[in-house]
């Protein structure tokens, strides 16, 4: 199979990576760059689970070819924490209670930083819409709510 090199930025880090021309940004970011928060929930872009910020803009990378990503700027989950210090999303995620299985959290709080980059004072209702591609089977929802607005405080 033909390889592409391609350099990007993943959280803050210029990586040069050689790609097969089918992998997707979510393999490479597991396979190659060994960055195992960012889930693979369904591979059809349905779950979220895969979600990380591409250019600042949340994308599912189950749907995003590696070789496409020639120059862009990843953010996954890991990129979020700074020097060993957990994003107050994160923190305030963990104080609402919004992780039970943990599977979705990644997605979530890839989705609400976009979010709150965005509009940093948020309704629950632009809350819960940049949410609506992630699905939890687990809290509810009300939790994840509740630590955004907190993050948003």
């Amino acid at each position: 199979m033909t390889l592409k090199t391609i350099t990007l930025t993943v959280n803050d880090m210029v990586e040069t990576v050689d790609v097969p021309q089918n992998m997707t940004l979510l393999q490479m970011i597991r396979e190659k760059l060994s960055l195992t928060g960012t889930k693979n929930g369904c591979s059809a872009g349905e779950c979220g689970a895969c979600t990380v910020l591409m250019n600042g803009e949340p994308v599912n990378s189950c749907m995003v070819l590696a070789a496409e990503c020639e120059g862009a700027n990843i953010t996954t989950v890991e990129g979020l924490a700074k020097a060993g210090k957990l994003s107050t999303l994160q923190d305030t995620i963990i104080q609402a209670g919004g992780v039970q299985c943990g599977f979705c959290t990644p997605g979530m709080l890839i989705s609400a930083t976009a979010l709150l980059k965005r509009n940093p004072n948020p309704t629950d209702t632009e809350i819960r819409s940049a949410i609506v591609g992630n699905l939890c089977r687990c809290t509810g929802y009300v939790r994840i709510v509740d630590a955004i607005k907190m993050a948003a405080k």
